[in-house]
């Protein structure tokens, strides 16, 4: 057999230590080997039976004591088993779920999975889960606002059982092992005293109480998966891909917990004419080749009706113009965003040989004095190159 270590050694502290500093000096070398912590190092385990074995003797008084006097020799040399783990019963057997012991020793390193956490609370009134649905409305629809009915799914109280769970005629009872309090304590030994740590009751899975008939509709649950239609105002200006919460209208709570929220996407068909911008529409309008060079007074789609208006002589193809308060309602409030209109002059195709020619005639009776923008082109042409 390999010769052992000196258990102070193995701590990291000086022989005469105090209690307090074998404790501590414990805690620290737990931190540094115990399997938990690093899962991937398998000579881990062996680290910590050592380190359990050394603490194990210099902790007990007697077992120091004779430690101190006669060294290895002072104690039993088979003390714990083959394994060496001392008084632990054999690796960490001897702790319980070490997990629960590590959660108090070490507090932030999360060992445990929350089983030292109390669950006393696991009986307690509990809100509803947020149920999600999608509707989709027309591009007028969301400009205006309208009125939806629309079908979801949710969990409901069960009308057969009240939302008891227990078959009629009967009710659930109050379980034996957790008096109905959904959890039970336990209390483990360890090195530094008596640790209490609650769990959830496994007679009862939390709920506290037991029921021996339950609900045929139900199953015992208390809530079934119901389909409701509800009524939805969608109010005017709502945009594409928003969200809107209605409350209450998700799954019910349980044990009495209020119930959760409707979550309602919005999806908005695309328009044919119009083109949305925030609160604003944009449009493009085709006006002849004449209307643009004579002006002329054009109809205009708007998202409340057709409207008219004039453009200017000369009007170029590009040109935008604005509609004041012609857009959309903007969500809770009462004014609105513009309207921008986008002028596109259309050329005229298929000519005969009589519009050509007189076409040609209007043409050369221009001059550059005409074309304003044509005059300005070459003359930044003839600075460029110096002609």
């Amino acid at each position: 057999m390999a010769e052992k270590r000196d258990y102070y050694e193995v701590l990291g502290i000086q022989k005469g230590a105090s209690e307090d500093e074998i404790k501590k000096a414990y805690k620290k070398k737990a931190r540094e080997y115990h399997p938990d912590l690093h899962p991937d190092d398998p000579s881990c385990e062996d680290k910590m039976k050592e380190v359990n074995e050394a603490f194990e003797v210099l902790n007990d008084p007697d077992k120091k004591a004779r430690y101190d006097q006669f060294g290895h020799a002072g104690v039993d040399p088979n003390y714990g088993g083959a394994d060496g783990a001392g008084g632990f019963g054999g690796g960490f057997g001897g702790f319980g779920d070490m997990g629960d012991i590590l959660e108090n020793i070490f507090g932030g390193f999360g060992f445990g999975g929350g089983s030292n956490r109390s669950s006393a609370s696991a009986n307690a009134p509990k809100r509803g889960a947020d149920i999600q649905e999608s509707v989709t409305i027309s591009f007028m629809e969301a400009c205006k606002g309208v009125s939806k009915e629309i079908k979801i799914n949710r969990m409901c109280t069960c009308d057969a059982c009240k939302g008891t769970g227990a078959h009629e005629g009967t009710t659930a009872e109050v379980c034996p092992d957790c008096h109905g309090r959904g959890s039970v304590k336990t209390t483990q030994r360890t090195p530094f005293g008596a640790i209490s740590s609650s769990k959830v009751c496994p007679h009862c899975n939390g709920k506290g109480k037991i029921i021996q008939n339950p609900c045929p509709t139900c199953h015992g649950i208390g809530r079934v998966r119901t389909q409701k239609t509800v009524s939805v105002d969608i109010p005017a200006g709502i945009g594409d891909r928003q969200t809107i919460r209605l409350g209450g209208q998700g799954d019910c709570g349980v044990n009495g917990g209020p119930s959760g929220d409707l979550l309602l996407n919005i999806n908005v068909r695309s328009h044919s004419l119009f083109k949305r911008d925030g609160f604003d529409v944009h449009c493009e309008i085709p006006v002849t080749y004449a209307e643009a060079v004579l002006g002329a007074e054009i109809t205009v789609p708007t998202i409340d009706g057709d409207v008219k208006y004039n453009i200017g002589e000369g009007t170029q193809t590009g040109t935008v113009f604005r509609l004041k308060g012609k857009g959309i309602q903007k969500l809770q409030r009462s004014d609105r965003g513009n309207q921008y209109v986008k002028i596109n002059v259309e050329v005229p195709k298929n000519l005969t040989k009589k519009q050509k020619d007189l076409l040609k005639a209007f043409e050369e009776s221009l001059n550059e004095k005409n074309y304003a923008k044509r005059q300005s082109f070459f003359e930044k042409l003839k600075k460029k190159f110096d002609i």
